[in-house]
């Protein structure tokens, strides 16, 4: 009993065998079929990692400049664009205009005055010959173009507002029924106005 007790333990346990197996299809159809979708789905949303979809922006302006706009916000982001288009070159992108080239825009009386329609005159005629801006007259070697003819009265009338709301000035809107008024009265052929014509014009 003993003899055979001690074969037995002298014997070495059999080795462990895996036994192979198989996944099963739909496990495996399934993994597929996720994996497409998730294809389809980035190749809609992702944006290609477009940079305007995940760039960083570098600033809180800059990311305001993509957001949509509606009503007065939008005109006034239009009036902000084309101003920088066409009229920045001059009188600089903070309104304080350029010494010897342009007047300031910023604080300007001409801006601030409460009616619109002499202000609208300026773009739709023309600026020629000295001009008193902030009490200091100032003269300027090249007269100002009629730059407005070529707006519509709903362009014109966004940067007007723009210029009104901007650098501290606070003013209010101008509308397209004023800009076309402004249009109408200065006629077909403009004539560029001199600062104390401006002067006597109803504000």
């Amino acid at each position: 009993m003993s003899d055979e007790t001690n074969i037995s333990k002298s014997q070495p346990d059999a080795a462990p065998s895996a036994t192979g197996s198989t996944v099963p299809m739909w496990i495996f159809s399934l993994t597929l079929v996720l994996i497409y979708l998730g294809a389809v789905y980035f190749d809609h949303h992702g944006g290609w990692f477009d940079p305007n979809v995940y760039g960083p922006y570098s600033s809180a302006e800059e990311l305001d400049a993509y957001q949509p706009k509606s009503g007065a916000a939008a005109a006034f982001a239009r009036g902000k664009k084309l101003f920088e288009m066409n009229c920045g070159v001059c009188h600089g992108l903070d309104g304080l205009g350029k010494p010897g080239q342009s007047p300031p825009l910023a604080g300007s009386e001409w801006v601030m005055a409460k009616g619109v329609q002499r202000l609208a005159h300026i773009p739709l005629a023309g600026l020629n010959g000295p001009i008193t801006v902030k009490g200091h007259q100032m003269s300027f070697p090249t007269p100002m173009v009629a730059i407005g003819v070529a707006m519509s009265d709903a362009d014109l009338a966004a940067v007007l507002t723009y210029i009104r709301g901007s650098w501290g000035n606070g003013m209010g809107e101008v509308t397209s029924d004023d800009v076309k008024a402004a249009r109408a009265a200065v006629g077909d052929h403009p004539q560029p106005l001199s600062g104390d014509q401006l002067m006597k014009m109803p504000e």
